[in-house]
């Protein structure tokens, strides 16, 4: 198994349906209260491809892009228009969006994350596929020149500083960002006749670790 560095057409994902999934092991005890626990630390997303398909085109694009991957084997680049930024959809990327650490005067190597808060919890999601060039970094409120003062590797999402920050000292970063997935299906059944009824066919999309 590989993974390829390339998006999936963001015009087909475009209008596509999915989200996170969690998962949560319930045991309900003898006096009604409940046990719950979970396996998995972080969300993993699905979504169906099949719903961003607008002509007859489209379906031929598709069906190049899951030939080159061959079906499930090879992962790629999934673009989550409802969710691919440091910042809220409707905002501008900057380099405060998101706190990513804090210097000790040694660490150079950071990973990109973005924190969803709601109330007094939060959880920290990994950022593992950076889009390029899109990545901004501010250490103690200053904005840093990329190249010269950090690099990103968009193939992991890891920062890595010219030089350690300073003890104390936030990092932040703002970016824009894919989700690593790939075809949660073998075979793709389309029909013209049924696509210009319009029918679509299910294309399953599922989230992988990387």
């Amino acid at each position: 198994m590989a993974f390829h560095e390339i998006r999936f057409p963001a015009n087909l994902s475009f209008g596509s349906v999915g989200g996170p999934e969690r998962r949560t092991d319930i045991v309900t005890l003898a006096n009604g209260f409940e046990e719950r626990n979970t396996p998995w630390a972080h969300a993993r997303r699905h979504y169906d491809a099949g719903v961003g398909l607008r002509s007859l085109d489209d379906v031929a694009t598709l069906i190049a892009f899951f030939e080159a991957r061959q079906g499930q084997l090879h992962g790629f680049r999934w673009k989550d228009w409802a969710d691919h930024k440091s910042c809220l959809p409707s905002g501008t990327v900057g380099p405060a969006d998101q706190l990513i650490g804090r210097g000790d005067g040694q660490q150079r190597v950071f990973r990109l994350v973005k924190t969803y808060a709601s109330g007094r919890q939060s959880y920290d999601r990994i950022i593992a596929k950076p889009v390029e060039g899109t990545v901004q970094v501010s250490l103690g409120g200053d904005p840093l020149v990329a190249g010269v003062a950090f690099t990103v590797n968009a193939a992991t999402g890891v920062l890595t500083f010219a030089a350690p920050p300073a003890k104390g000292a936030e990092i932040r970063a703002g970016f824009e960002f894919d989700v690593p997935v790939r075809f949660d299906t073998d075979r793709i059944a389309t029909s013209v006749s049924s696509f210009q009824a319009g029918e679509v066919p299910n294309v399953p999309i599922v989230e992988i670790r990387v």
